[in-house]
C-alpha cells in the first residue's frame, strides 16, 4: 500500500528513526549529535570524521547499522490510524517532558497525542498491592481525574492498573507509559485495560516497536511517568520498589512527591514511610494534593484513608474494629472479638459482599476503606 504521508515528512521521520534505531547509540549520544549538528538529516550529512569528533568510535555504528527493516516497519506503523511517532522537534511533543534532563528522542504513541500535554498526576505503587491499596489507588485516581488531571501510570499489575481503572471509571483521561514497544500490551492480564486506555486516552513508549518486556527498561521508563506529571503519588511500596525510583526521579525533575502512609507492620508501607521521612508530602485525602498544588477545593466527595469504625453494638462494626488496619487471621479475630469462628465467618461473608472486607490467602482478612 502506498504511503499517505508527504514524502518530505516521511524522509524527515526516517532520519529520526535511523538515529534512534542504531544499536549502541543511546539517548545521550543522540542529544550530543542533535546539539552539534541540528536535525537528524544534518547529522547524517555531517560525515564520518565530524560525527567521530562528537561521539567517538560510535560514529561507525551509527553509519553502518542496518536498520532498514525496523525503519520501514516503524514508518508503516506510524501511518496506521491512531498511531503517531513524536520527535523532539514535533510541536505536539509534551512540553513538561522537554524540561527533564534526558527527554526521549522519540515517543511512539497510541491514542490521542494531545492528551500528553494535559495537566497530569502520576499514581504508582506495588505490583503486589493489598486490597486496601488497590481500592485507595482507584478512588484517589477517580477524584484526581474528576478534578481534570490526566492520570499517568505504567500499566503494571497492582497499583498502576487500579489507578488507570479509577481514571476510566471517572470518565477521565489516563496515560499508560509502557516499558515495551508500543505495539505490545504487557502484561497479558492487562491487555483489555490497555485497549481501553488506547481507545479513550493514550499509551506511550520510547522503545522501538517489537521491544519485549526486559527488566532494565522499566526503571528507565519511570522518568517519563514522572516527567509527564506535576507530581507523583506513591500508594504502596516496599523499600526496594521501582515506585521509589519514580519518586526519586520526580524529585530530581522538580516535581511534587506525595506518599500515602500505612501500617507500621506492613512491608508495603515502608517505602512510603521512607519517602515521607525524606520530605514527601503525607497524603490522607485527595484534597491534600490539591492544597499542595495550590488548587481550590473540589466540591465532590474526596476519598480519604479509612477512619475508625463508629462505636456501637453492631456485630459488623465489632468485627471491623477487631480487624484494625492490618491483615488479620481468623484465629486472631476470635481472640479479639470473643465471637466464635462460625459466627465470624458469617459476618465476614456479609462484610465482604458489601465491599468492606477482603479475604486474603492464609485464612486472613483485611478491612477496606468505606
Amino acid at each position: 500500500m502506498p504511503s499517505t504521508t508527504p514524502e518530505g515528512e516521511r524522509q524527515e521521520l526516517a532520519a529520526w528513526l535511523r538515529l534512534t534505531l542504531a544499536p549502541g547509540i543511546g539517548g545521550e549520544s543522540q542529544r550530543k549529535l542533535l546539539r552539534a549538528f541540528g536535525l537528524p538529516g544534518q547529522v547524517f550529512a555531517a560525515g564520518r570524521d565530524a560525527l567521530a569528533q562528537v561521539i567517538g568510535p560510535r560514529a561507525e555504528r551509527l553509519l553502518e547499522a542496518d536498520v532498514e527493516a525496523a525503519l520501514e516497519a516503524a514508518l508503516f506503523w506510524a501511518e496506521q490510524p491512531g498511531n503517531r511517532i513524536l520527535t523532539l522537534a514535533d510541536p505536539d511533543y509534551p512540553p513538561l517532558l522537554l524540561q527533564i534532563p534526558d527527554p526521549p528522542t522519540l515517543l511512539y504513541v497510541r491514542g490521542d497525542p494531545a492528551l500528553l500535554s494535559r495537566p497530569a498526576l502520576a499514581v504508582v505503587g506495588s505490583r503486589n498491592a493489598t486490597p486496601q491499596g488497590l481500592k485507595s489507588a482507584e478512588s484517589f485516581a477517580q477524584a484526581l481525574a474528576r478534578a481534570g488531571f490526566a492520570i499517568v501510570s505504567g500499566l503494571a499489575l497492582g497499583i498502576d492498573a487500579a489507578a488507570h481503572r479509577g481514571a476510566l471509571a471517572a470518565g477521565g483521561v489516563t496515560i499508560a507509559v509502557v516499558g515495551t514497544g508500543a505495539d505490545r500490551l504487557y502484561p497479558a492480564r492487562n491487555q483489555a485495560l490497555g485497549r481501553q486506555i488506547i481507545e479513550t486516552g493514550v499509551m506511550v513508549s520510547e522503545f522501538p516497536l517489537g521491544t519485549p518486556a526486559m527488566a532494565a527498561n522499566f526503571p528507565r521508563r519511570n522518568r517519563i511517568i514522572s516527567g509527564l506529571a506535576r507530581g507523583v503519588l506513591v500508594v504502596e511500596a516496599a523499600p526496594e520498589s521501582g515506585s521509589l525510583i519514580t519518586a526519586r526521579l520526580a524529585g530530581e525533575q522538580g516535581r511534587e512527591v506525595f506518599a500515602m502512609p500505612g501500617s507500621i507492620h506492613s512491608p508495603l508501607s515502608r517505602g512510603c514511610h521512607q519517602l515521607i521521612k525524606q520530605g514527601a508530602r503525607l497524603v490522607e485525602s485527595a484534597q491534600d494534593i490539591f492544597d499542595e498544588l495550590g488548587l481550590p477545593p473540589v466540591p465532590q466527595a474526596l476519598p480519604t484513608l479509612p477512619a475508625e469504625p463508629p462505636a456501637g453494638s453492631d456485630a459488623g462494626a465489632r468485627v471491623l474494629a477487631g480487624l484494625g488496619h492490618d491483615p488479620c487471621t481468623l484465629d486472631d479475630l476470635v481472640m479479639r472479638t470473643g465471637l466464635t469462628a462460625d459466627a465470624l465467618l458469617a459476618i465476614l461473608m456479609g462484610l465482604e459482599l458489601e465491599g468492606r472486607v477482603a479475604a486474603l490467602s492464609g485464612n486472613r482478612y483485611q478491612r477496606l476503606q468505606a
